[in-house]
């Protein structure tokens, strides 16, 4: 049975290396698609709780 403890600075070593690969976005790029998906979110989130209130006030309507 290998020691896990041996293996952690070589996963360690190997997550370096695989991080050194990634293309990173920029910081400009970051925050306009986190504004874009702020905004999706808001928008998605007034549509559900807008369409919700009307369907439930028509299912009370029809249980009446």
């Amino acid at each position: 049975m290998v020691n896990v403890f041996t293996k952690i600075p070589v996963f360690v070593r190997e997550v370096k290396i695989e991080l050194a690969k990634v293309s990173w976005t920029s910081r400009k790029d970051l925050f306009g698609a986190t504004w874009i998906v702020m905004m999706v979110t808001a928008i998605l989130t007034a549509y559900i709780g807008v369409l919700d209130f009307f369907l439930s006030k028509a299912v009370s309507l029809v249980l009446k």
